[in-house]
């Protein structure tokens, strides 16, 4: 091949694997989330194992009963803490919101440039939780629930798949990615244990059902 078809082929290959690389194709996504790392498959079915088995009670719910995105440090909620921690990046204003930055969503494995388009999930609902035993908590457990970063709990993802998801739990909805399928029920088991939250019967089956093949 003449030196200069060689040369034109050699610098479209290397324009080509620069676009693709920064597609995020090559190397993987920009960001990705920071969730604290659950406890193992093991120890997960353990916990599943002495979870209480109930049925769910909704009576009385109300989201306003979990105070939610309280104030974490200086002018930062947990929303902002949130998004700060999963993302790649990120630049905020004097009042801590998000002006820039990019975030990976594990659940369904898009990358987004703009903070209104991540949702804060509730990896287990508070909706879910209220059905499981927080409707008997105090005020002041339900806002530790609601804003809790230290558990597997709270996560940056897409909003739509987010508002997708509601109050299901594991037996009705998992992530479409089911490379984070056994990462979402270790932590789900591990809040619920911590929590001391039950579980219902067809909850308790599809988790069983995950575990094992973590």
């Amino acid at each position: 091949m003449p030196k200069f078809y060689a040369r034109r082929r050699l610098g479209f290959l290397a324009a080509f694997t620069g676009l693709i690389a920064s597609a995020g194709l090559l190397n993987g996504p920009a960001a990705s989330a920071a969730l604290p790392t659950p406890v193992s498959a093991a120890t997960a079915r353990s916990y599943l194992a002495s979870l209480d088995v109930a049925t769910e009670n909704r009576t009385g719910y109300d989201r306003d009963l979990f105070p939610h995105w309280i104030t974490q440090s200086g002018s930062c909620n947990t929303r902002e803490t949130v998004l700060k921690r999963d993302g790649s990046g990120v630049v905020t204003d004097s009042s801590c919101a998000a002006t820039s930055g990019s975030w990976y969503s594990p659940y369904d494995g898009a990358t987004w440039s703009a903070s209104g388009d991540v949702d804060i999930d509730h990896l287990v609902p508070l909706a879910e939780a209220w059905d499981s035993g927080a409707g008997s908590w105090s005020t002041s457990r339900r806002q530790s629930f609601a804003n809790d970063l230290t558990r597997p709990q709270l996560l940056a993802v897409t909003d739509n798949v987010n508002q997708s998801k509601g109050d299901q739990d594991p037996a009705t909805w998992m992530p479409s990615r089911s490379a984070y399928h056994c990462t979402y029920v270790r932590a789900w088991v591990q809040v619920k244990y911590y929590y001391d939250l039950s579980v219902d019967s067809a909850e308790k089956s599809a988790l069983q059902s995950r575990l094992a093949n973590c």
